[in-house]
């Protein structure tokens, strides 16, 4: 762990808030992540269940956390296992967590070694009508292997099978989309270092530069800003394979004239950031590259001043839409006669913007919320229009995270981040 970790209160407000929503006698479980095995004796490197972590602060595998606020021992109403350390595992795999250092992350002052789980759930199970478990429920999750939180699931369901069961995501949903002010303030500091990142690399690019090396100087920039790494898998894409919407390769050697679309940003204290911006390869816009860039920054602020207490997702969609129309018309993209045959699900505009405008974003880049129920304040979202142009070898998508405020416009976390043509020309010619 690189980061300076995040004080205890915000976890225990989290914890606070999501007690309120559990049915009397409730215990609620939450598990770490598994450590993942590649192949021989190999792993991928761990990362820690994101709603563990909200709830608790702890950044370490096989941590569990208990929440039941009607434990007859008022000890029990909050509880951690974690793994215990040895001589041996400090040898081999390094520092685990104390009790103490548990106690300081998590601000929960009962915590226990693993080995004692099942002897202590058995009591308190005895006083529990109904368990909470924490299935991945999020719109986009895809997941084919089994978790630790699914063998729990699968445990419980065998040898507690009297007992109700009840589901943690839908109150997670609710909660994690609305951020605290040390939540906003961790995302902040991503942007910060995603923009040091993407400072350093307007310098860098120049003809026949490799997408890779640009991803080797952002890597480099995060890291030594103390960043997680990078918030997700970095998307450097020259030419053609900017409309390749989730391109990673980045194998690809940058051509005098054309155009990268990075989209890639830095992660800190497990907050993502979410940045995407086009440069000029030989550090200076054609007049055309530059026409369709404006017509997109124009769509990205046009849609960033919509965010504002109340809006419901369709309605801004619809708005988005109907703009973007608008400057595909201007471009030459689209003509009347497109417009005239297009259909309520065969929008004319999504041929050449096929993916939403804007995502939840927090510890997870496309974080927990939905989008059938109305925007609040302190949401923190991504506003993300793009143009994609293949038969001009093109693509075009701009990016900021912006904070709904109670009031007024919203609160752009990465207005200080290069985005402006002219602005971009400038520094990459200085």
């Amino acid at each position: 762990m690189k980061y300076t970790p995040i004080i205890s209160n915000l976890f225990q407000k989290n914890r606070n808030k999501f007690i309120q929503y559990l049915s009397p006698k409730s215990i609620a479980v939450f598990n770490s992540n598994d450590i993942y095995p590649v192949s021989a004796d190999s792993s991928l490197p761990f990362q820690q269940h994101r709603d563990i972590y909200y709830l608790s602060g702890l950044d370490q595998e096989e941590s569990i956390l208990i929440l039941f606020p009607e434990a007859l021992d008022p000890k029990h109403r909050e509880i951690v296992f974690v793994k215990e350390t040895s001589a041996l595992i400090a040898i081999w795999e390094g520092h685990k967590l104390s009790k103490q250092q548990v106690a300081e992350r998590s601000g929960i002052s009962t915590v226990y070694w693993l080995q004692d789980f099942e002897r202590i759930f058995f009591n308190l199970m005895a006083e529990a009508s109904t368990i909470y478990f924490n299935t991945n429920e999020h719109s986009r999750a895809a997941t084919e292997v089994q978790t630790r939180e699914d063998r729990f699931i699968q445990f419980c369901k065998e040898k507690y099978p009297a007992h109700q069961i009840a589901k943690s995501a839908p109150i997670l949903h609710k909660l994690r989309a609305i951020k605290e002010p040390e939540e906003i303030e961790a995302i902040s500091t991503a942007c910060s270092i995603t923009e040091k990142g993407f400072r350093r690399v307007l310098n860098f690019i120049q003809p026949n530069v490799w997408e890779y090396e640009i991803e080797a100087e952002l890597a480099h920039e995060f890291l030594r800003n103390k960043a997680d790494g990078f918030a997700y898998t970095p998307i450097i894409a020259s030419g053609n394979n900017a409309n390749v919407l989730h391109y990673i390769e980045n194998n690809k050697q940058c051509q005098k004239g054309e155009l990268i679309l990075m989209d890639v940003a830095a992660a800190y204290a497990k907050y993502s950031s979410d940045l995407t911006r086009v440069v000029p390869v030989s550090g200076k816009f054609t007049k055309r590259q530059k026409e369709v860039y404006n017509w997109v920054l124009a769509v990205k602020n046009y849609a960033t001043n919509l965010l504002t207490p109340g809006l419901e997702w369709k309605d801004y969609n619809q708005e988005i839409g109907e703009f973007m129309t608008k400057a595909l018309l201007d471009l030459k993209l689209l003509d009347k006669h497109d417009i005239q045959n297009e259909t309520k699900e065969n929008k004319a505009y999504r041929k050449y913007f096929m993916h939403g405008t804007s995502h939840f974003l927090g510890l997870d880049t496309h974080d927990y919320g939905s989008q059938s129920t109305a925007m609040q304040a302190n949401m923190v979202l991504t506003v993300e229009p793009g143009i994609y142009i293949p038969e001009e070898n093109m693509g075009f998508r701009l990016e900021d995270n912006v904070v709904i405020q109670s009031k007024g416009t919203p609160k752009n976390l990465m207005d200080s981040i290069p985005i402006e043509a002219n602005e971009i020309e400038t520094l990459m010619n200085s």
